[in-house]
């Protein structure tokens, strides 16, 4: 193996053991980000480039040749955050003056609104499953915790017996980078749950180290986020619901409800476990954006248009 090779190999692992221990980030996070990172490690080794010489035209080059690949602008900004983070790690252990992509520029991101899912498509959602059928009534139990507690659907499948504070009304969610909030849940979802718990899931054959895990399948084993998405995506299709719905829909869901219906956006950050309002915002948008559809609709000067 090539010194510059070697070089960038002790580097991943050391980025490992930082965004692990200083950063405290989840596995599934710690994994993308050096998932990101490898498009430098690549570059950098093909062009004989060790990490402490990486400078801002090699970090442009390699945004522009990874342009014409049509590589998505959404994606171009997590690379470069990442690169940034990466770089940050090396200015604090000394191997570098100054961080390279501090100052690589961020494209500009395209305005998304996702789509939502009304109360009524939540409840046709729920209205596809069997009740009588035990993996049916966890799937509907899923989508009312999903969408009554506005939970990531990585943080639904992480959910542990001792993460549910029942009389107290409130889940115990740890989410991006091991961030701990206080979700509130509402009775009829805790009820839901109770039973799921006590006349479902207790006739099932639990695989070790699977015992303190809520949602299992028929293995007894917790579900996987893809899991999720493909019993809500069949769900989807029975109702007739012409959306792009995922699991993150229902979350999407939950905060569009609280905002339109007047809920503060401080509380709403603080349930959805937002690090900046500014990523809460979208939600003003959208309901910005229903009121100018509900006025073009009504309005008889926007119908005559």
């Amino acid at each position: 193996m090539k010194t510059v090779e070697r070089q960038w190999q002790q580097m991943r692992r050391e980025f490992r053991k930082y965004l692990m221990l200083e950063k405290r980030l989840a596995k599934n996070s710690v994994e993308a980000y050096l998932r990101d990172m490898d498009h430098l490690v690549r570059f950098a080794e093909e062009r004989n480039v060790a990490p402490e010489a990486v400078c801002l035209d090699d970090l442009q080059a390699l945004i522009a040749e990874l342009n014409e690949t049509g590589i998505a602008i959404t994606t171009q900004c997590r690379l470069i955050s990442g690169w940034r983070s990466f770089f940050h790690m090396m200015v604090i252990e000394d191997s570098i003056k100054d961080n390279p992509a501090s100052l690589l520029m961020m494209p500009a991101k395209p305005k998304h609104l996702p789509d939502v899912l009304s109360d009524a498509d939540v409840t046709a959602l729920q209205g596809t499953f069997d009740l009588s059928v035990p993996e049916q009534y966890r799937n509907y139990v899923m989508i009312e915790v999903l969408y009554g507690c506005g939970l990531r659907v990585s943080e639904l499948v992480n959910l542990k017996f001792n993460n549910i504070y029942a009389e107290e009304e409130y889940l115990q969610i740890f989410g991006k980078g091991s961030k701990e909030r206080w979700v509130p849940i509402n009775q009829r979802a805790l009820q839901l749950l109770d039973t799921y718990i006590h006349q479902i899931r207790c006739h099932l054959e639990i695989a070790e180290g699977e015992e303190h895990y809520v949602f299992l399948n028929r293995r007894g084993r917790h579900l996987t986020r893809v899991r999720v998405f493909q019993i809500i995506k069949d769900a989807v299709e029975r109702a007739g619901i012409r959306k792009n719905v995922s699991p993150h829909s229902l979350r999407h869901s939950f905060a569009t409800e609280l905002v339109e219906n007047g809920a503060d956006l401080r509380a709403v950050q603080e349930m959805l476990g937002h690090s900046s309002i500014g990523t809460t915002e979208i939600y003003t948008h959208i309901s910005r954006q229903m009121l100018r559809d509900t006025i073009k609709s009504y309005h008889p000067h926007y119908k005559k248009n």
